[in-house]
This record gives C-alpha cells, sequence and structure tokens, in this order.
C-alpha cells in the first residue's frame, strides 16, 4: 500500500470551491519558486469545468500578482477544433478566466489552431506539434511541463482522449486530430499520452460525485485504455485533487492530509 501512495496522492477539499482555490494556491507556489531562481516554467492548460474553476480561482488571487509571468509559457493539452470566436473555446475560457489577469507575454502564451485558421484539422494538429517542438527540452519533442493539469470526465477521459478509442493508446505522435468525439463539439486537436506522462507533474481535477466512478477505477489501477485517467502519472508526482462527493469511496489510507 507504501508503494501505491507513493505514486498517487490523492487530496480531499471539503468542497469544490475550496479545490479550486487549493489547486490555485498550489500552483502559484510551484510557479513562485521555479520563477524565483530564474527558471523557465511550461504548464499544461485543461478544458472542462472544473479547469475553468482552478483557473478563475487563480485569476482571483493576489498571489498572481508577485510573479516574473515572463518566464511563464502556458500551452493546452486538448483543444476544441472550432472558429477562433467560439466560446467553447478551451483557450477562450483560460483567457476569460485567468491569462487576461495576468502579465505574461503574448509569445508566452501557444494556442492551438482554430478551424478558421487557415489550417484543415491534419494540419492544426502537426503545427502544434512543431509548435511543441521548438520548445523541446528533454529526449521528446516537447518541453518539460512542470505542472499538466488534467480535468476528468466522467467517462475517466483526459484531454480529448477518450476511452477505447486510438487516440489513447498512441505512441508515435505528440499531437493528434480527433474526429467523432463521444463528447460533443465532434471535432477536437489533444496531445497524447507520451506528452502528458513526460511532464514532472500532473494534476487530476475532480469535484463531484459524478467522478466518484472514474476516481475509484483509476485507482484501483483499471486500464488506461479503458480508463484513460488511470495512465496518467507525472515523472516525480502525480496528484488527484478531489472534493468530498467525489472522494465518497476512496480508502481512507490513500488520502494524503498534509500535501
Amino acid at each position: 500500500m507504501s508503494e501505491f501512495r507513493a505514486e498517487k496522492r490523492v487530496v480531499v477539499s471539503p468542497d469544490a470551491e475550496k479545490l479550486a482555490e487549493g489547486v490555485a494556491r498550489r500552483l502559484f507556489q510551484r510557479i513562485s519558486r521555479r520563477t524565483a531562481s530564474g527558471k523557465t516554467t511550461h504548464i499544461l492548460l485543461s478544458g472542462g469545468s472544473a479547469s475553468a474553476a482552478v483557473l478563475r480561482a487563480a485569476g482571483a488571487s493576489a498571489a498572481r500578482e508577485g510573479i516574473d509571468w515572463s518566464l511563464v509559457h502556458f500551452w493546452w493539452g486538448d483543444e476544441r477544433f472550432v472558429p477562433a470566436a467560439d466560446p467553447e473555446r478551451n483557450q477562450a475560457a483560460a483567457t476569460e478566466a485567468f491569462l487576461s489577469r495576468i502579465d505574461v507575454p503574448e509569445a508566452n502564451i501557444h494556442p492551438i489552431a482554430a478551424s478558421d485558421a487557415g489550417l484543415d484539422h491534419d494540419g492544426a494538429a502537426r503545427a502544434y506539434a512543431e509548435e511543441l517542438a521548438r520548445f523541446a527540452g528533454n529526449a521528446h519533442a516537447w518541453p518539460v511541463f512542470t505542472v499538466a493539469f488534467l480535468g476528468v470526465g466522467p467517462d475517466g477521459h483526459i484531454a480529448s482522449l477518450f476511452p477505447d478509442r486510438s487516440e489513447i493508446a498512441d505512441t508515435e505522435h505528440a499531437v493528434l486530430p480527433v474526429r467523432d468525439s463521444p463528447v460533443p463539439p465532434e471535432d477536437r486537436i489533444t496531445l497524447t499520452r507520451p506528452v502528458i506522462n513526460s511532464s514532472r507533474r500532473v494534476w487530476l481535477v475532480l469535484p463531484g460525485v459524478d467522478k466518484a466512478s472514474a476516481l475509484g477505477l483509476a485507482l484501483a489501477g483499471a486500464s488506461y485504455h479503458s480508463v484513460p485517467a488511470a495512465g496518467a502519472k507525472g515523472r516525480k508526482q502525480t496528484v488527484f485533487f478531489v472534493d468530498q462527493a467525489a472522494a465518497e469511496g476512496v480508502p481512507e489510507e490513500l488520502i494524503d492530509p498534509e500535501f
């Protein structure tokens, strides 16, 4: 049991609001340590309501004002392949909630191309892979992410890697187009599992009772083909941030009260 706990931590907050505030606070702490030492930091953002709540909490926090944002780069784990003005884009939500509230250079924000940007679906995926490669910082063709945020769907999907589809098993590409997504919109672009799992830290955010089943399966070691969240793992740290509703069936010995 101790080995299992060393791999995956579960951190429980009283409710969804406290959960979002706690993740935002820890994000600022992590970024502050690196930027204070002059280190460039790459953060992988996610879409979905849970991630949006974290970004809103971050955007409302006074802690954002004490960070040298010129050293921080923001990326997306997936995006809806829709027009740039569509409010459903993950970039739109992140910009409104957080990015517009910090003094980050535009060149440090790396969005995935929209469907009206002049590239087709496949071309947009290739272009993002090329952008990632420009900042390659390890043996792979992408940057080393200090933190990768992942929302988790009730079905256990992460980014736009859905259960029992070819994208979750792909190890040859950094970025893939996703067609006929089981969750609308049907056209998406996603980073693959090797990119996500090369991150130093993977933080999964799961508020709500509808996430309890996915959480339980991920912690129980389900196949990542059927439960993609089960296959998410940071090189240094993997943390499931949950609220009391999602943590209903989590054994007490798996909960980390000190992180």
